[in-house]
């Protein structure tokens, strides 16, 4: 807990604030608890409203005034700069982290999140960096702030926050493919399916957006009009002619080794929504469900569908496009399932912590917020967990990982 007794002269230390993102010292945070007008602060006496503060989080992210310094929202204290005397405990602080990765807002902010004491009020300051990659949008809006007031981006605002994006800074997946081209782009398949999901219908109702901002605005589009992986990816006419191996292959043996009978082989190749509709049909038609008659009818299936499901989606979210022409691996034996991702852990993720609450890292962010969008990822930071619980419901024994440089292994054995 942080805790402020001193009271500085606010305009002396206003002048010597070097502000480095998302760690701003103490003297840093007071100053902006006790200024009365700031684009920079935003105040809400408690969690009464979560939108409202995930629309300010939003706001900070795009940083539309582009004073290139945190936002911060401090929970816990009124507009009038009194304190609510609001409870910060525990449980508080990790509601609020955990807004940063639940879906709503993306592509994910970078924000911290701690309790702070300033003149004996106790505040949870929510510190939002600027985005290398705007616009952020909670639930298919951009908002922004520029003074005191809180909005929805215009058209020609947004067009200002995609031009700001820091494109060589960016993740490989938001990056453009040289060489491809809008021609590359299934247009009406990204006007029919994927636009009425992306954006709310409030902003598709207005004029003055072409496709190509549209899709610049999704991040499908660089500068010079290459779409970039995650657009091949998801709306791509051919995206095996850009990334080889993005496909999966999918391989049912009648018994426990390579060498045994196949019973049925598939290359489920397309762009990622298609992949992932096929393979759900063919885990629907595999799993079997046996029938224990007596005086009551049991069926249990020998797979859980939905912790089968999950390990797929994690693979085509996970696996490495660009540098693996390696396909997933999705393979059927008599008495188990493996499924092996070209791509090895990545960012903070280890072999050791692999799996455990709360550490994830995402190799294609561009991509999640696309999966998200088209439905394929309803919970980031749970999948594994619904696979844990999901086999323990149905009386499989515990998912088998075997992870390397190159590879994620997974292996789900049958119900007994």
């Amino acid at each position: 807990m942080l805790k402020v007794k001193s009271r500085s002269s606010t305009e002396t230390a206003r002048q010597k604030i070097r502000y480095r993102w998302a760690m701003l010292t103490d003297a840093e945070l007071e100053i902006l608890f006790r200024d009365q007008e700031t684009d920079r602060v935003e105040r809400k006496a408690a969690l009464t409203d979560p939108s409202k503060i995930k629309e300010a989080i939003c706001a900070f992210s795009n940083d539309y005034p582009r004073h290139r310094q945190s936002g911060v929202v401090f929970v816990g204290q009124h507009d009038d700069l009194s304190c609510a005397n609001l409870s910060i405990d525990a449980r508080l602080l990790e509601t609020i982290g955990g807004w940063r990765s639940d879906g709503n807002i993306l592509p994910f902010p970078s924000m911290a999140v701690r309790k702070v004491t300033i003149d004996g009020c106790a505040v949870a300051a929510i510190i939002v960096e600027p985005s290398d990659n705007p616009p952020t949008r909670f639930q298919g809006r951009t908002w922004i702030r520029v003074g005191p007031r809180r909005g929805l981006a215009t058209v020609a605002e947004e067009g200002r926050l995609i031009e700001r994006r820091q494109w060589l800074n960016l993740p490989p997946d938001a990056r453009g493919v040289p060489g491809a081209g809008i021609i590359d782009i299934d247009l009406k398949r990204f006007a029919l399916e994927y636009l009425p999901l992306a954006f709310s219908a409030e902003i598709l109702a207005e004029n003055g957006r072409t496709v190509e901002d549209q899709l610049r605005a999704l991040r499908f589009l660089d500068p010079d009009g290459h779409p970039t992986p995650v657009a091949l990816l998801t709306i791509g006419t051919d995206p095996l002619a850009w990334m080889p191996g993005a496909y999966i292959q999918f391989l049912a043996l009648g018994g426990p080794e390579l060498t045994d009978s196949i019973r049925d082989q598939k290359r489920i190749s397309g762009v990622v929504g298609d992949q992932l509709r096929l393979a759900d049909e063919l885990i629907d038609i595999f799993v079997v469900t046996p029938a224990v008659i007596g005086d009551v009818r049991v069926e249990t299936p020998s797979y859980p569908g939905a912790a089968l499901k999950q390990i797929v989606r994690n693979a085509l979210l996970h696996r490495n496009y660009l540098e693996s022409n390696v396909p997933v691996r999705f393979t059927w034996y008599s008495d188990r399932v493996e499924i092996s991702s070209p791509g090895g852990p990545f960012g903070g993720v280890t072999a050791e912590n692999f799996g455990q609450p709360g550490v994830t890292a995402y190799r294609n962010p561009s991509l999640a917020e696309a999966m998200r969008t088209l439905g394929y990822a309803e919970r980031f930071r749970l999948g594994l967990q619904i696979v844990k619980k999901s086999l323990e419901k149905n009386g499989n024994p515990p998912a088998e990982f075997r992870i390397d440089e190159h590879f994620v292994h997974v292996t789900i054995r049958a119900r007994p």
